[in-house]
């Protein structure tokens, strides 16, 4: 018999603290600043207070089918919630980071409620009109964070599978994206796809050169 998903206690609690100075705050967090292809996703969650979700945690840690059934939940039961996105382009145009703010920021313009605090996982903030914090590693430390970082690798992860089907000839359902020995292989024998990150193979190609 299947284990019943644990409540991870400690992200709550985390949560309940941020929420005695700021009683609305939303995590924020983003998916995709690695691979070579797809846009880059980032989500936004407002958790009404006294929420516990069982089994939610750092999304690394969760497999892709219980990573989209939190998802679910979390979409259900969130106080607000958004996922955003910068796309290929903009990625090429402003570069990765720049680009991955720009999707945060999105996403926190986009809730439905208006949060007194952003919590941003890692150590990079979105320029945003309310209070930013950043916690680094916060998808292991906060709830809210966590919960934001299911709902924009979910979005991403749905994403490159619409993509494999424009283009199944590099996998992108299997790898996501990154780069791993067979989407190299796929790029060398097709070359690349408008869903491609040209800066990110610039390195490969100059390897490939010498």
């Amino acid at each position: 018999m299947a284990k019943a998903p644990v409540v991870h206690k400690e992200l709550f609690t985390f949560d309940s603290e941020i929420r005695k100075e700021f009683p609305v705050f939303c995590g924020v967090d983003e998916a995709g600043r690695g691979p070579l292809a797809g846009d880059v996703y980032a989500a936004a969650v407002i958790l009404p207070e006294g929420l516990e979700i069982a089994g939610l945690n750092d999304s690394k840690k969760i497999s892709e089918k219980r990573r989209d059934e939190l998802a679910e939940i979390i979409k259900q039961k969130a106080a607000a919630w958004c996922i955003a996105s910068a796309t290929v382009e903009e990625i090429e145009r402003i570069n990765i980071l720049q680009a991955a703010l720009l999707a945060m920021h999105r996403a926190v313009e986009g809730l439905s409620v208006s949060p007194e605090l952003a919590l941003v996982d890692g150590n990079q903030p979105p320029v945003l009109p309310m209070q930013v914090a950043t916690v680094i590693g916060g998808d292991a430390k906060s709830a809210s964070i966590a919960a934001a970082s299911l709902l924009a690798k979910t979005a991403r992860d749905a994403a490159l599978r619409e993509l494999d089907k424009q283009y199944p000839q590099y996998g992108f359902a299997q790898h996501k994206g990154y780069g791993t020995k067979a989407h190299y292989a796929a790029i060398d024998e097709y070359g690349l796809c408008p869903a491609h990150r040209p800066s990110f193979l610039k390195k490969y190609y100059a390897k490939r050169q010498k």
